[in-house]
């Protein structure tokens, strides 16, 4: 394959997305010992200062969330099947897909030789406030570690937006014949949606980004005011800017960065739970346009994010409201899910448990998002742990679900191996075991008011000692969790070496799946919708296949 072709991009992709999985992995496991051992120097490199632990916490997030959770479903698997999936034999701008692909690569490089400059990598977190972002004087890392910050996101902007572009461009001018509008899979509706968030979201941050840079090196003042003490140092602007600015530029982007990772999850999961039950999809129609709804809405509850910001009580109320609203598309898709299930005999393959899995953290996660939404309620739990247990379950660990699913199911039609499903099923259990005991305690700690983003829990003297107390045992266990949660992927690994060791065995359609990118590679019309099962939970009529004989099982 050249280096323009869709696969081969798309394999970049997964490779960007397995170094920074790697690597934000070992970070998070970083700051967990410091959590619980914050005295505990560590070889080599000896005790982690608060300022360094800060700067974890930044890496950490913006690693995970852009270069895995966005460039793994949305680019890199949207590369590898979406244009199989709709008929097409290539993305419609090969040469900016691969330049996409390398600008990410440099983006991801760029960020983490933050780690290496003079005062190493920033420490305003991954949401970069104004004015602990904005000012060199704020703290070590906050110099050139903050600009190679800015940098490294601006690149990946511009690349997801032409990444959204291509795939957009694909999916409405490339489908094969046949391939109506209400015939493509779920997965592209899922693309789909998450592409145009995609090229609305991040244009926003690569403008906000723009302006923060102004403000750092050209005495502007678009999120700073006319004067600032930071550090002691009385700073002059030019212009009377506020820092609330930056909070609605960047959330504006970051609440649907959310959906821009979980909505091709939620596609994947909706064909897979109908592939394996042998069943059409619940309310096929109903699921489109759920997918459509939550893009749209997805795009005007970023205020949520702001209710301890001094957010006007009257807007509080209205994206408290909204965010209510975005709840009932995602309940009609869980109630989709398990109608598609309902008494029918599934095959408990491994795909199939990780699209369980991601139901059960979708579910789980989603019941914290309307306590969260009453802004009276979030007062108190915002800078709290309950707060990073809600977004670690249905964001993080739903999408990494999502993407495990996604590996599982197209691992034999990319590499024409079939991974183990005897390890494949024990890294399903570990996982979600160690998913779970590793973010549920959070939502305790967090109701016990512990707060996150600080460096040190235990060991403070005075009043927090009391507080903090309660909640001890209980942060050793989710550093123990989390451990054995890393532990837990090792038979992953050790089943795709073996699997891409060993010799070619996997029928070219081992699932029995119905969608085009399963089709012999000279059949691209589109003969009917997917998922097309017969009663007996054996015999399929697949997108490609004229008439409706179905066709035979895989040997």
């Amino acid at each position: 394959m050249s280096a323009t072709h869709h696969r081969t991009v798309g394999l970049g992709y997964i490779a960007i997305s397995v170094v920074a999985v790697i690597f934000g992995t070992i970070l998070s496991l970083l700051m967990r010992l410091h959590l619980s051992w914050p005295a505990w120097p560590l070889p080599i490199h000896g005790l982690i200062l608060p300022e360094e632990y800060l700067a974890l916490v930044t890496m950490h997030g913006t690693i995970m969330l852009f270069f895995v959770l966005t460039v793994a479903p949305q680019s890199g698997f949207g590369n590898l099947i979406l244009p199989a999936q709709i008929g097409s034999r290539s993305m419609a701008f090969p040469r900016l897909n691969a330049t996409s692909m390398w600008l990410t690569a440099i983006a991801l490089a760029t960020l983490v030789a933050a780690f290496f400059v003079p005062q190493g990598a920033p420490i305003s977190g991954w949401t970069a406030y104004p004015p602990l972002s904005a000012s060199a004087l704020a703290g070590p890392g906050q110099g050139t570690g903050m600009d190679f910050w800015l940098a490294a996101i601006a690149l990946f902007a511009i690349a997801s937006t032409a990444s959204a572009i291509n795939a957009l461009t694909t999916i409405v001018k490339l489908r094969g014949d046949g391939m109506t509008w209400q015939r493509l899979p779920l997965t592209v509706w899922g693309w789909f949606t998450a592409a145009l968030l995609s090229v609305i979201a991040f244009s926003v941050l690569l403008a906000a980004l723009a302006m923060l840079f102004c403000d750092r090196h050209l005495h502007t003042g678009f999120f700073l005011p006319a004067q600032d003490l930071i550090n002691a140092t009385l700073l002059q602007h030019h212009g009377d800017g506020s820092p609330l600015l930056w909070l609605h530029l960047f959330w504006f982007f970051g609440h649907p960065e959310v959906y821009i990772a979980i909505l091709p999850g939620m596609g994947l999961t909706s064909m897979v739970l109908a592939n394996f039950a042998r069943r059409r999809v619940f309310a096929y129609r109903l699921m489109i346009a759920t997918t459509l709804l939550i893009g749209f809405l997805g795009i005007l509850v970023w205020g949520h994010h702001m209710f301890v910001a001094g957010l006007n009580p009257f807007a509080g109320s209205a994206f408290a409201i909204s965010t209510m609203a975005i709840a009932l598309p995602s309940a009609a898709k869980v109630l989709s899910w398990l109608a598609t299930i309902w008494r029918s005999r599934p095959q408990f393959t491994t795909p199939m448990l990780f699209a369980l899995g991601f139901v059960s953290l979708f579910i789980t996660g989603g019941l914290t998002g309307p306590i969260l939404a009453q802004p009276i309620l979030d007062e108190y739990l915002h800078n709290t742990f309950f707060v990073v247990a809600h977004f670690h379950l249905i964001m993080a660990m739903a999408g990494v679900f999502g993407l495990l699913c996604a590996t599982y199911y197209w691992f034999p039609l990319i590499f024409h191996r079939q991974l183990s499903e005897r390890l494949g099923k024990w890294h399903f259990w570990l996982t979600i075991f160690g998913a779970y005991a590793t973010f549920l305690p959070m939502h305790l700690t967090g109701l016990a008011g512990e707060p996150r983003q600080y460096s040190q829990l235990n060991g403070i003297p005075g009043p927090a000692t009391t507080l903090l107390a309660t909640t001890t045992d209980l942060q050793l266990h989710i550093t123990v969790s989390a451990f054995f949660l890393a532990c837990a992927q090792l038979p992953f690994l050790y089943n795709l070496i073996a699997t891409m060791l060993a010799p070619s065995t996997s029928p070219e359609n081992p699932w029995s799946a119905t969608t085009m990118e399963w089709s012999p590679a000279d059949l691209l019309t589109t003969h009917r919708g997917s998922c097309h099962y017969f009663d007996d939970g054996i015999n399929f009529t697949p997108q490609w296949q004229p008439g409706a004989t179905p066709a035979p099982p895989p040997e």
